[in-house]
């Protein structure tokens, strides 16, 4: 590219460019608030994450579908005992995200997840995953409406034998 191009493109920026990095640093806000949220065990923020007709669904390749859990209630009680079993501390890496906007308010978000447990001073990969999200303006604020979760080994760290 000719430095005069680049001048171009850069004098030029186009308005639905504009529109959809917003929509993307938004979503991508969103997708790091929920990770940092659960993490950090903030029920209230985690919960924030989502419409009120939220559905949460989750896989471990080559099992059933779990869920769905369906609304706030539901998928909150998902969380609390899915941390209440955990003896470590977790850290939900969201990386690679990737939005499709679907409409002004609404769009398709994907990124992948690495799950690390600290324990004794140790780090350990516990899963790697895929998040899939339909995400949409709904108070004034980008949330979760529908997340789907795909596991590539169980979170508890178990290994297939």
């Amino acid at each position: 590219m000719t430095k005069e191009v680049l001048e171009r493109h850069v004098a030029e920026p186009k308005a639905p460019d504009a529109v959809a990095f917003s929509m993307r640093e938004s979503i991508a806000n969103l997708v790091a608030r929920y990770a940092l949220a659960y993490d950090t065990r903030d029920w209230d923020t985690l919960i924030g994450c989502f419409t009120l007709d939220a559905s949460f669904t989750l896989r471990v390749e080559g099992s059933d579908l779990v869920g769905p859990f369906q609304g706030p209630a539901d998928i909150l009680r998902l969380m609390r005992d899915s941390a209440a079993a955990q003896d470590d501390r977790r850290r939900h890496l969201c990386t690679n995200l990737m939005v499709e906007p679907s409409g002004p308010d609404r769009a398709i978000a994907r990124s992948y997840l690495t799950l690390i447990s600290i324990r004794d001073g140790h780090l350990e990969v516990l899963s790697t995953g895929t998040y899939t999200d339909e995400v949409v303006l709904y108070g004034g604020a980008w949330r979760l409406r529908t997340r789907h979760l795909e596991l590539d080994l169980p979170s508890d760290g178990r290994r297939r034998g």
